[in-house]
């Protein structure tokens, strides 16, 4: 059986190193000789930055500890594998990377950006005759990722994002003034986290007042006509 490689791409989250635990125990329970962890994402296989996690993850206890601690233990990165046919060179060093580690499995833990390296690695693969699987594991707070019904990340997100709003609503209830806070909240083009903030309303808070998705093109004018309905209700 050859060996796996698994890197961590994007932004982190309080649960992204439990995929990187779950990929190297499941890897070492199936026979896999050697489980190696790329540093700083695909950027840092290219930069020849390898560990073999084996001597990082030496007990039960440590595989334990690490699935409970947030952001990214490999670290991470941004980059964007080239078109297929563009710069095809950078593939070539990639494969020969792999090669020379006797890489049979290809895993790759993230988002939109991190599933794109994937399928572009796939289809390289294929194109190439390459007999390298590649696999993506979803990850990412914006829960948008296609055919996916929850990434992990997201839920422990929505719940901060709950508790903030309720913390923002009750701080501003304490001083005689008609003010008005703007929460931003990320997402991309995905409103889930967005929609996390009405998790703020309660029999103990009166929640956020407006809420508007990405999903719902936004009328400047209504907008501001319901704040100043808000604001004359104080």
């Amino acid at each position: 059986m050859k060996n796996v490689i698994v890197g961590q791409s994007g932004g982190p989250t309080a649960v992204i190193n439990s995929s990187l635990v779950g990929v190297y125990e499941t890897a070492k329970s199936l026979g896999v000789p050697k489980v190696y962890g790329m540093q700083y994402g695909i950027e840092g296989l290219l930069d020849w930055l390898i560990v073999d996690l084996s001597t990082h993850i030496k007990s039960e206890v440590e595989a334990e500890l690490l699935k409970r601690t947030p952001s990214s233990f490999l670290g991470s990165c941004r980059y964007k594998l080239p078109e297929i046919g563009e710069d095809d060179e950078v593939y070539e060093t990639i494969f020969a990377r792999l090669a020379e580690l006797d890489i049979g499995y290809f895993i790759y833990i993230g988002g939109n950006d991190s599933m794109d390296t994937i399928e572009k690695m796939s289809t390289y693969a294929h194109m190439t005759g390459s007999d390298l699987r590649c696999i993506g594991v979803p990850k990412t707070i914006d829960n948008d990722l296609e055919i996916t019904d929850h990434t992990p990340g997201f839920g422990s997100a929505a719940k901060y994002i709950g508790i903030v709003m309720k913390e923002i609503v009750r701080d501003s209830l304490v001083y005689n003034l008609k003010s008005v806070t703007v929460v931003e909240i990320m997402g991309r083009n995905a409103g889930w986290l967005t929609g996390a903030a009405a998790m703020a309303k309660g029999a103990d808070c009166s929640g956020a007042d407006i809420i508007c998705l990405p999903e719902v093109p936004f009328d400047p004018e209504a907008f501001v006509s319901r704040v100043r309905e808000l604001q004359a209700q104080r």
